[in-house]
């Protein structure tokens, strides 16, 4: 048959790259579960009532060329200029050998949260490398792994302060020369938590009685200030001093911990991660030992496996919200965790001299200027400065426009005053065209001859220099030429399992292709070296990007508005029901506060919403999983006018399409509360229905979920939400940027403006790539495969949960616990083995205790989705054995699993099973076999010995 010019253009080329079965595949996969078509299965398997009528109207899809093409245009009408204006986001050189060995490095960007340590000491050691990063240069006894962002992290300073300190208190205290965005996020916080919150004068805090306290260190207009007499005050009062600290200035300042801060923040982003008009960045935090079980956040700790060698895991994950739910000290799932990595991969790189070269550079070149200006007569504020310094003017509107006319954006939001920050990337011959700047052309400064003046004259105080030691782990001091960090970083890759070697079946991570088409734009400079602040003007590209982005996704949710500030889903969450609780209380209703919360629901949901400050009332499932009515018509009826919202998940979190959902809407809406879609398993709605169009009135969408950016190993992440009209007055604000034309108040929930946006260019191209039919056909296929996978596995393990006519949605629960009854072999110990077939084990426990729930997204082929059937079979069959006595439960495959080089290498084996039933159960597996690292980790010991600094290098391998 001829084909047409549009065929031959292949214009949806795109669509068969994405989605993993090719056509005769999914022809074999329909016949398999009974289908006469992808429309016939979702006839049988969507409610009739809740499919949309018609297409989305994004249009059709492009090709990867004519969608980088047109990106690359809107990139071009970003203007990069030279960025002096600070405020925690400084240019900084991102060392090739970390930009494409790990930021462009698929085996670091697919992998997930490592839940399964075995097969992710790679990462683990890079972040813990973090962790010790943090340690040294903050001087105080725990790290966290990452946390969103500096303003959030300062957040969650004051929950912890609050926490943990003795006094009885209701006051935060912030010191008005924080980071306004700081102070916006702070303050947005603490009003939903109940707390009152006092910005003043550093000084002024001795005249008042807090709980804790925020000093920036140094502070936003460029003082190195001495802390210690404040940090003091606060303790005296029985409070704890939070400081939000630059981590390069660490390598010249005593440490925040050497003053005697509480807690201790900031962010991570000036080493070696670009800033990308907002982010992603990782957040550093850090605190002493005796808050340890207060900590926000992921904790990486030495462990041992059950071989006794060093093994790296979370540590005390029962301080997070996937565990206590409403009780967790934080809502932080997603985190940074790829920024984290990069920014320990640049301390390793550069190590402790190179880090202190780059830091003095910056102070030098700083105390240039400074020299300078003073010697022609130029007021600056402070007296003292690391990077920045705080030029007093007359007429401050005129100098910054000449600036810009110049290329050069200085800080603006000064009172009578231009800040100057100075960065990595500053060179002598940037200082030279600031003094033009400043003073007009023939100023007669001579670099030079400053330079020796500036070698005499420090713009740190000498009591605040600092004096210890730092960053004498031996992995700082090794691999320092780039072939020795080359191979350092590919011998942790080496260790991981990610999406570049097999399918990640987790439940509700919706672990799909990160096509490399998406991935290209990150790495454009003309995204990634805009700062957030940057006149609007300058990010039009940005400008047109988020504008594309904003229409797409609420033609794809049904919503009226979307707000793309939350940086994870978690965040949107949050954002989300803050929206609510503010609707609540513009109609004098602001006494609703009561949440109602699915039994089945995710750990987030009832973390946010403790957040919020809403009272979190579950309701129950009924036996077949979904939403119990009665129950919630029930405890609807009970709440009454204090009835806020409900959060529900859809698909729900069991993998069904609950036929009554439109009823719950009702339900809720019939007691003048709001519907909280969660969109989690947005996955299994995009093309066929909407959130909006099923009556819900807000969501957050996992952009790394649903629309393709990468987990990152832990992050990053976006969170934005969608919203209907009479909720779209009521998102987050920005206290240095208007978001939208609206004027509003809304305090921020995230440090940028605009989330992380240099990784919105990933789902732009995926949306903008898929089309209308791209998008439905990928929902309809991530239907099909967890369908398929039901199907072939129904009869060696039970599938828990189904909907009308036998089907799941995107995803299905494998229930393992009658095989744990009869043979005592555990969900764990399937997880476990299935790293000896070379996979990822699906979600354990969740939502239901003792089961696997497996999504494999439209992306794996029919292949590998019978290679995982066929180990799972294999697994099962395994079991039999034990079950029939061929294997004894405390010797068998299962429970040793996983199995490492070391197991097969030992000179004798006396196990019941053969070296090959061990390490090679299959022929695949033969053919390409990721070797686990280490043996299963023992998590008790691991808690019972906390440990989460960097240990001797042969510690690995003994």
């Amino acid at each position: 048959m001829t084909q047409s010019l549009f065929e031959l253009e292949q214009k949806t080329d795109f669509v068969r790259r994405h989605i993993g079965p090719g056509e005769e595949e999914l022809r074999q996969l329909l016949a398999t579960v009974g289908a006469e078509s992808l429309d016939d299965l979702i006839a049988q398997t969507v409610p009739a009532a809740i499919r949309l009528p018609g297409p989305l109207g994004i249009g059709a899809g492009m090709t990867e060329v004519e969608a980088l093409a047109k990106l690359k245009g809107y990139a071009a009408q970003n203007k990069i200029a030279k960025s002096y204006i600070g405020m925690g986001y400084h240019d900084t050189h991102v060392p090739h050998v970390i930009l494409r060995n790990v930021l462009e490095n698929p085996g670091w960007y697919t992998a997930y949260t490592p839940y399964q340590p075995e097969l992710a000491q790679g990462r683990l050691e890079a972040l813990l490398n973090f962790q010790q990063l943090t340690l040294d240069l903050t001087g105080m006894d725990l790290a966290s792994a990452s946390l969103l962002d500096e303003a959030t992290a300062a957040a969650e300073a004051m929950a912890l302060a609050k926490r943990m300190a003795k006094s009885k208190s209701n006051l935060f205290f912030v010191a008005d020369d924080v980071h306004p965005q700081v102070i916006d996020v702070v303050k947005e916080r603490a009003v939903h938590f109940g707390f009152d919150v006092a910005v003043g004068a550093a000084s002024d805090v001795v005249s008042e009685e807090v709980f804790g306290a925020l000093f920036q260190y140094p502070t936003t207009t460029g003082e190195v200030k001495d802390l210690r007499a404040l940090i003091a005050a606060v303790q005296a009062q029985k409070g704890l001093a939070c400081v939000s600290a630059d981590l390069l200035s660490l390598l010249l300042l005593k440490s925040p911990g050497e003053l005697g801060a509480d807690v201790v923040l900031g962010s991570a982003q000036r080493f070696g991660v670009p800033m990308g008009y907002g982010g992603p960045h990782a957040a550093f935090f850090a605190t002493r030992d005796a808050y340890k079980r207060s900590m926000p956040g992921r904790i990486i700790g030495v462990s041992k496996d059950a071989r006794g060698k060093a093994a790296l895991r979370m540590a005390m994950q029962t301080r997070e919200q996937h565990i206590r739910r409403e009780k967790a000290n934080s809502n932080i799932c997603t985190a940074q965790v790829l920024l984290a990595n990069m920014a320990s991969f640049y301390a390793v790189y550069h190590g402790p001299v190179g880090l202190k070269t780059i830091a003095s550079r910056v102070h030098r070149l700083t105390t240039i200027l400074a020299l300078g200006l003073k010697a022609k007569g130029v007021a600056l504020k402070h007296a003292s400065w690391f990077d920045t310094l705080t030029v007093l003017t007359a007429d401050k509107a005129a100098f910054i426009a000449n600036a810009e006319a110049n290329g050069i954006n200085l800080r603006a939001d000064l009172d009578g005053a231009v800040g100057v920050s100075l960065s990595e990337t500053t060179t002598r011959g940037d200082v030279a065209e600031l003094f033009d700047l400043f003073l007009g052309a023939g100023h007669g400064l001579d670099i030079e001859a400053l330079d020796k003046a500036a070698q005499a004259h420090h713009g740190i105080p000498q009591d605040l220099l600092r004096t210890d030691a730092v960053l004498t782990h031996e992995v700082f001091n090794k691999y320092h030429s780039e072939t020795e960090m080359l191979r350092y970083i590919h011998r942790l890759e080496a260790k991981d399992l990610a999406l570049n070697y097999a399918m990640i079946s987790l439940g509700s991570c919706t672990m799909k292709l990160n096509a490399t088409a998406e991935m290209i734009p990150v790495t454009w400079p003309e995204f990634g070296k805009l700062h957030p602040f940057a006149p609007l003007a300058q990010a039009k590209g940005y400008q047109l990007l988020l504008a594309d982005l904003e229409d797409w996704l609420v033609k794809v949710t049904g919503y009226d508005a979307v707000c793309m500030q939350p940086n994870s889903g978690a965040q949107g969450e949050y954002a989300g029901l803050l929206a609510i609780k503010k609707y609540h209380e513009s109609r004098g209703d602001g006494h609703r506060d009561i949440c109602l919360i699915p039994a089945s629901a995710h750990g987030t949901n009832p973390a946010s919403a403790q957040m919020a400050g809403l009272r979190v009332i579950v309701t129950a499932c009924d036996k077949s999983g979904n939403v119990d009515l009665d129950d919630l018509r029930a405890k609807a009826a009970e709440a009454g006018d204090q009835l806020s919202c409900l959060m529900v998940t859809y698909p729900s979190t069991h993998g069904v399409y609950e036929e009554t959902i439109k009823e719950v809407c009702d339900i809720v809406h019939q007691h003048g509360g709001q519907v909280y879609l969660d969109g989690a398993n947005m996955n299994a709605q995009v093309g066929l229905t909407a959130p909006g169009f099923i009556g819900a009135d807000v969501s957050h969408l996992n952009l790394h979920k649903t629309f393709a950016i990468p987990h990152g190993g832990g992050g990053p992440g976006m969170g934005p939400i969608g919203v209907k009209k009479h909720l779209a007055p009521f998102v987050a604000g920005h206290a240095v940027v208007k978001t939208d034309k609206e004027s509003r108040d809304n305090g921020a929930v995230s440090a940028a403006p605009f989330g992380s946006a240099s990784i919105l260019p990933i789902s732009w191209m995926y949306i903008a790539m898929l089309g209308d039919e791209g998008l439905k056909k990928s929902t309809q296929v991530a239907i099909l495969n967890a369908n398929y996978l039901a199907k072939k596995l129904g009869d060696s393990f039970p599938v828990l949960y189904s909907g009308r006519n036998g089907r799941v949605a995107h995803e299905c629960i494998l229930d393992i616990r009658p095989l744990k009854e009869a043979s005592g072999i555990s969900e764990m110990d399937v997880a476990k083995r299935l790293m000896d077939y070379g996979f990822h084990a699906p979600t354990m426990s969740f939502p239901v205790a003792g089961t696997l729930m497996v999504e494999p997204t439209e992306s794996e082929s029919k292949r590998e989705l019978d290679r995982f059937v066929e180990a799972m079979t294999s697994i099962r069959a395994e079991i039999a054995k034990v079950q029939e006595g061929q294997w004894s439960l405390t010797d068998n495959p299962l429970v040793h699993a996983p199995h490492t080089q070391d197991d097969v290498m030992d000179a004798e084996w006396s196990r019941g099973y053969s070296r090959a039933e061990a390490v090679f159960p299959s022929d695949a597996v033969r053919a390409s076999k990721l070797w686990p690292s280490v043996n299963r980790i023992d998590d008790v010991y691991g808690d019972r010995n906390l440990f989460c600094a960097c240990i001797p290098t042969e510690d690995y391998a003994k």
